[in-house]
């Protein structure tokens, strides 16, 4: 019987040892998602997005860089503290005058414990939208002062 006890207090201390471990020490960070999937957009649409980071750790997190994978990715990172268990946010912009696919990513670095280099992505398509048609356009006048379709 003493045998017995003696196993399940042994075990019962291993389990409680591993789930001690849980428990992040220092500052942890945690993105609410790793891609933004921005579908299919037209040229010209809002091309903004946000990130929720949570510091899940036991001390502030600080955010040093937000760096976009090129010039047509902005991202816009708080570089305020954010103390254990808070949230911020990082919003990033991309410029959806260039049609075509997108497959950008956002390279955060901070003083995170668990990934001190976090890299997020964006994606989607941004198609050419109609306002370049002639359909429709505006007329400019001509040399000769009569108005011509704008071609």
């Amino acid at each position: 019987m003493k045998q017995f006890l003696t196993a399940c207090m042994m075990v019962f201390g291993f389990i409680a040892m591993t789930s001690a471990q849980d428990l992040t020490s220092g500052p942890s960070i945690s993105i609410d998602k790793d891609v933004h999937d921005y579908g299919t957009i037209s040229q010209g649409a809002d091309g903004g997005c946000e990130f929720t980071v949570t510091n899940a750790g036991t001390d502030p997190l600080i955010i040093s860089r937000c760096k976009g994978s090129c010039g047509c990715t902005v991202p816009k990172c708080d570089k305020d503290p954010v103390m254990p268990g808070a949230t911020s946010v990082i919003s990033v912009r991309y410029d959806t005058k260039r049609i075509g696919p997108i497959n950008k990513s956002v390279t955060i670095t901070s003083n995170a414990t668990n990934e001190p280099t976090k890299v997020i992505r964006i994606k989607g398509k941004v198609e050419a939208s109609d306002v370049n048609s002639t359909e429709g356009a505006p007329l400019k006048p001509s040399s000769a002062g009569a108005p011509v379709n704008k071609e």
